[in-house]
């Protein structure tokens, strides 16, 4: 009982379900105006919802004939089965004959028997009337009690041969009332099956006509938004004019741009050349990492060798930076070296976890100084961004941009993309994963609004580097990257 319960919640869910999502692919294609083998797309979608309706059938009939043995065998093997029930009613009709053949041999054995008790009877009152010829009559007195005795022989055989006909009629009832309670059971079961399936049919009737209805509510408002659409192009023709007049003058605008931006260049160029004829060749700038490595200190005792270790890495980076060209390069201890700063940096990587451990130049420093002045930081080695992580996003549209103001805007993403590394602990550089110019020219080339992705193109940890991925979107496809 509760595996009907259990069969007809799921058939109900599984129709509920199937029904649902032929609505949502109906209500789709009707919104996209789809046609399918020439069809408008009114009757693609009457298509899709009989589509639906035949897959409800089917998918009813399957877990019925899945889930009930029975079933299944009486809807493929009810031919069989009939077939057989016929054989075993012309056997239950055969042995009823012989039953009746062996019923008159037993009579007509009890008749003789009757008739050989009667003969007894006589032959015991000519015994007791005549004894004078009871020699005579001794001797055929035996020879009747031996055919009686072959009279009770026959009738014993008669007997046991009537038993056997017994059981086997008995087993062949028994065969036959199995056999009608099996067939009331198919008969039942067709009948629900019936049932069942003039249910679906009305149900899928109903749903049919309260999806025409509903498209056709759709198709209205469809034309609506199509009336809409219209005048919105007229009003978007219009300001593609006015936006093209400015274009013009944009492009000249931009033009002056570059212009500028090139005496800017030149002046720069000029100004660094004074400032380094006047304070020296820069070798370190504020910030710049000297060290860094990535420990792991399993032992409080090795902590200490680890960060003297890091500590000589970025003494001697610092005498090649700082060493005067054409000089051999020493090992002059420049880092201005405090007990306080050491024991603060083994404090914070003793503790068993993995660290990125940074020494970071404390000001601006150019070739031929003596001393310097450094911070050193440690931070936990965690993964910051997973692959395909995105970093940033902007769009372009070569309609309406110039090749200067995409590559700013791709310098932008790229810049957003160091910022965010730099906000998650990440001081290396970004690196472009790809060629770059390939991907550069391929947007110049695409004449239709892209959106423009930088995404992580591995697990990125704090210890970096992060190498960046840059990937072109259309309508949601990534149509190329570098």
């Amino acid at each position: 009982m509760t595996t009907g319960y259990i069969l007809i919640a799921a058939i109900l869910i599984l129709g509920g379900v199937i029904a649902t999502v032929g609505d949502r692919i109906g209500t789709r294609v009707g919104k996209a105006r789809l046609s399918l083998f020439n069809l408008r797309p009114k009757k693609t979608a009457v298509l899709v919802t009989i589509f639906t309706g035949g897959l409800i059938s089917a998918s009813t009939l399957a877990i019925l004939f899945a889930a009930d043995e029975g079933l299944r065998k009486g809807v493929f093997e009810l031919e069989d089965i009939q077939k057989d029930l016929r054989n075993k009613r012309e056997q239950l009709k055969t042995a009823e004959i012989q039953k009746s053949q062996v019923e008159n041999q037993l009579n007509q054995a009890r008749k003789d028997q009757a008739q050989a008790q009667q003969d007894l009877q006589e032959i015991n009152k000519s015994l007791q009337a005549v004894n004078a010829k009871q020699r005579i009559t001794q001797a055929q007195l035996n020879r009747t009690i031996s055919q009686q005795a072959k009279t009770q022989a026959q009738l014993q055989g008669t007997q046991s041969r009537l038993g056997e006909v017994v059981v086997q009629y008995q087993k062949s009832i028994a065969e036959l009332q199995s056999l009608y309670n099996q067939r009331e059971i198919l008969q039942a079961a067709v009948e629900q099956l019936k049932t069942e399936r003039q249910r679906l049919y009305t149900e899928a009737k109903k749903a049919i006509d309260e999806a025409k209805t509903a498209i056709e509510k759709r198709d209205q408002k469809i034309a609506q938004l199509d009336q809409l659409i219209q005048n919105r192009n007229l009003e978007i023709k219009k300001r593609e004019q006015v936006i093209a007049t400015r274009e013009s003058r944009l492009q000249e605008l931009e033009k002056q741009q570059e212009y500028l931006e090139q005496e800017v260049a030149r002046l720069e160029k000029y100004y660094q050349s004074y400032r380094d004829l006047r304070l020296g060749k820069l070798a370190l700038v504020r910030g710049q990492v000297i060290a860094s490595g990535v420990v792991r200190v399993t032992q409080p005792a090795a902590a200490r060798q680890v960060v003297i270790q890091i500590l000589q890495e970025a003494n001697r980076t610092a005498n090649i930076q700082l060493a005067e060209p054409g000089t051999t390069t020493g090992n002059t201890e420049l880092l201005r070296l405090t007990q306080d700063k050491v024991e603060q940096l083994i404090k914070q990587i003793d503790d068993g976890r993995e660290y990125v451990v940074r020494i970071f130049s404390a000001g601006n420093y150019v070739r031929g100084e003596k001393q310097i002045e450094f911070f050193a930081d440690a931070s936990r080695n965690l993964l910051v961004f997973s692959t395909d992580q995105v970093l940033a996003t902007t769009s372009a549209d070569m309609k309406t941009m110039t090749s200067y103001q995409l590559r700013q805007r791709i310098d932008l993403l790229i810049s957003a993309s160091q910022f965010r590394a730099r906000n998650a602990g990440i001081v290396e550089t970004v690196q472009i994963d790809g060629t770059f110019l390939r991907f550069f020219n391929q947007l110049q080339q695409f004449e239709q609004p892209v959106e423009i992705k930088a995404i992580a193109a591995a697990d990125t940890y704090t210890a970096g580097p992060l190498r960046v991925k840059l990937v072109a979107i259309y309508n949601g496809q990534v149509i190329f990257s570098t």
